[in-house]
């Protein structure tokens, strides 16, 4: 069976980056970019912040042109998933299904995904109004009201980024109290820009003509609903990485995150990783990226030193 030198499990800035980076180094990867291709970019409407394009660009678009350009210098992109993997020996072995695939180094990219509410509208008015990034699209709320859910550091962190553009942050909480960390607390109690509701869970995201206006709130003590306005809605519950299938076989965190070492270096060999399955403090396009590119030239240096 034909063993190719580089699989790259994954898409989105970091799979195609490093597919850009691995096709150019003559090492002709095979991607494995999922049914779903190019990541949490491809829900995502108005990209501002990625260098390059001044005038902003629509996430899918932006997605189209990571993957043009890896498949200009020979990358082969395959849209379908990898359900399996064995990297006890090398070569690796990946499978698609049935189809079983042979590589001498291994590239994860599977980045991660924001958990959702699944309730009424978030489909619908996700990046028409509502966000799971407040770096990404804070910008897009100047003067507006706005709504973090949440309760965790992570919640508080985009509320706190948030006054900066909103004219007032609402936390919603389905406690009475948060659970981030105290310091973190007494920052959002501080902020005069910071309002809170607590012991709330939301029930539907509603909008008129395409927009939103507002969430529907059920008081969880009381079973009393209401409706608060707001121009923006931003969802700070998690995210999960996308690492299920690695389980057993990389090191990992307490929350699923790949465990990395010298840049990119995996706890096999051989394996090596980057992007959101392997950062849960930045999460940005640009990071991403960046990570793909260390990963491809990691695993053009450990091909060279190890063929």
């Amino acid at each position: 069976m034909d063993v190719r030198e580089l699989i790259i499990v994954g898409s989105g800035p970091a799979g195609f980056t490093a597919a850009l980076y691995s096709a150019r180094a003559n090492l002709a990867p095979l991607v494995f970019s999922g049914a779903e291709w190019g990541g949490q970019l491809m829900i995502t409407t108005d990209v501002e912040n990625y260098p390059g394009f001044p005038d902003g660009i629509q996430g899918p678009e932006l997605m189209e042109v990571f993957r043009k350009q890896a498949e200009r210098f020979g990358a082969e992109i395959v849209s379908a998933d990898v359900t399996r993997v064995d990297l006890s020996q090398r070569p690796f072995r990946l499978w698609t299904g049935d189809d079983l695939h042979l590589a001498h180094a291994v590239i994860v990219s599977t980045g991660a995904v924001a958990r959702t509410l699944s309730i009424p509208g978030e489909k619908e008015f996700t990046g028409r109004g509502l966000s799971y990034c407040a770096t990404c699209d804070g910008f897009f709320f100047r003067d507006a009201e706005i709504v973090v859910i949440g309760g965790g550091d992570s919640a508080v962190e985009e509320a706190l980024f948030l006054t900066k553009f909103g004219s007032r942050v609402t936390i919603v909480h389905r406690r009475d109290e948060l659970r981030a960390s105290k310091i973190m607390q007494q920052r959002a109690f501080d902020n005069p820009k910071i309002a809170f509701v607590w012991d709330s869970v939301p029930e539907e995201v509603v909008g008129e003509g395409g927009k939103l206006t507002g969430l529907r709130l059920r008081n969880v003590k009381t079973d009393e609903s209401s409706t608060m306005p707001a121009g923006g809605v931003f969802i700070a519950i998690g995210h999960d990485p996308a690492t299920k299938i690695f389980d057993g076989q990389l090191e990992m965190d307490t929350d699923g995150y790949i465990r990395v070492h010298d840049g990119s270096y995996t706890s096999v060999a051989g394996v090596f990783a980057g992007g959101d399955c392997v950062d849960h403090v930045y999460r940005q396009a640009i990071t991403a990226a960046g990570m793909g590119c260390m990963a491809a030239i990691d695993a053009e240096r450990w091909l060279e030193a190890n063929r």
